[in-house]
């Protein structure tokens, strides 16, 4: 298995580019098989997200071609309608081959996805949406059926905001008849990404962004070309890992809006932030302040970026409390963590974090994809040698994070 070595200490300089959005990527490589033609999506991230769900097309009969970050995606005329278990298990995505085989094919056979263990993340509503649209809707030995003869347009509701639902049931709506109307839906950038890939392929979808999306069923899509906006997650960990190392980091090809909760607590933990277009510069002055943090659907402090946070604020003066709201499981880099000396204690859904002056490098295993950007920042924050092993998940969301930080001067190394 892959590992990263990491001499840490030293302040991170110079301007690194972000990549396109993985969380965008896995929702709109699958929405392409809504088109009758093919599509063209450039901006695409080479990480092994994207390279497992361009299997999961290609198992189902589409043709793929990727090359320089652009990829075409040529969906089939006779589908299959069951993706491969052993592609299934490897991604939370892959549920949205169920509203896209659903709703263009009007049936498909899915496996439970696999992913992070973050906890509980139960599908239920995926399937509530599916029933409302007409489908019947069958679970047993972790299969999931969905079956329609033709999807009529609905009115849903969701008991609590999920991004993958929203998204979900938009794919499955696209082609239906009627009006499918979603109240609290989600309204994460990547949601609003997906509704302007579908839109460009000739849907017609109104509200994304906001609570109310409505989805007016067209007969059929037609393929397009577009480009994926950029990764906020990616873009916020190098603004935390500008702060961590007391380093000055331009992060560029980046949205500031979608930001905004990350460079509010950057500044409030004493950083100078500097936005300039689609630049940000980060620089770090000496020991971060603690901060409180709690994380919510945007437009609140994303959960994805709440691990490298939390790393951050394990040397800052004082004692910071960060509340996770959405996974249960999203503090698993604190054990590893502790490990490097950091002063941290969960207590429910909240960590206490008593900052210290400095963390350590040791050997720390990475559980999980934000867990093990975390420890990469510790590594680079600490003094002396960190060896991160369970890299292949950072890999999953990351495109060359190691050629990137040694870009900005960090001693890092794949063994």
């Amino acid at each position: 298995m892959p590992k990263l070595a990491i001499s840490g200490g030293r302040p991170l300089r110079g301007e690194v580019r972000v990549s396109g959005r993985k969380n965008s990527a896995v929702a709109i490589l699958p929405a392409a098989m809504l088109a009758g033609g093919a599509s063209t999506i450039e901006n695409i991230p080479a990480i092994d997200d994207v390279a497992v769900y361009l299997e999961i097309l290609e198992a189902v009969g589409a043709q793929t071609r990727i090359a320089g970050g652009v990829v075409t995606v040529t969906p089939p005329t006779d589908p299959r309608l069951t993706p491969p278990y052993d592609l299934v298990k490897r991604m939370r995505a892959s549920y949205y081959m169920l509203g896209v085989l659903l709703g263009r094919y009007g049936e498909a056979e899915v496996a439970l996805p696999g992913g992070c263990d973050l906890g509980p993340r139960p599908i239920d509503l995926h399937l509530k949406a599916f029933r409302a649209l007409g489908a019947e809707v069958t679970l047993e030995h972790g299969i999931v059926r969905v079956r329609a003869t033709k999807l009529q347009g609905a009115s849903i509701y969701f008991d609590t905001v999920s991004v993958g639902a929203t998204i979900n049931t938009m794919l499955a709506a696209c082609l239906a008849d009627g009006v499918t109307t979603i109240e609290n839906a989600a309204k994460e950038p990547h949601v609003v990404d997906c509704a302007n890939f579908l839109n460009a392929c000739g849907a017609r979808i109104q509200g994304a962004g906001t609570d109310v999306i409505k989805i007016r069923g067209v007969k059929e899509l037609s393929g397009t070309n577009y480009a994926i906006i950029p990764d906020d997650i990616e873009a916020a960990t190098f603004m935390i890992a500008a702060a961590a190392t007391g380093g000055d980091v331009v992060v560029s090809n980046l949205i500031p809006k979608h930001l905004d909760p990350v460079s509010a607590k950057l500044v409030e933990a004493g950083c100078e932030l500097q936005e300039n277009g689609d630049h940000i510069r980060v620089i770090g002055r000496g020991r971060p302040k603690a901060v409180n943090i709690k994380t919510l659907p945007y437009p609140g402090f994303p959960t994805d970026a709440q691990p490298v946070m939390t790393t951050l604020l394990a040397t800052a003066e004082g004692t910071s409390f960060v509340t996770e709201t959405i996974f249960e499981n999203r503090f698993r880099a604190v054990e590893e963590l502790q490990r490097m000396g950091a002063n941290i204690r969960v207590e429910g859904r909240t960590a206490i974090i008593e900052g210290v002056e400095r963390l350590t490098g040791a050997p720390v295993v990475a559980r999980d994809l934000r867990a093990g950007t975390a420890l990469v920042v510790a590594g680079l924050a600490a003094e002396g040698e960190t060896e991160i092993s369970g890299i292949e998940h950072v890999d999953r969301g990351y495109e060359r994070m190691a050629e990137k930080l040694s870009g900005l001067g960090a001693a890092v190394r794949r063994l």
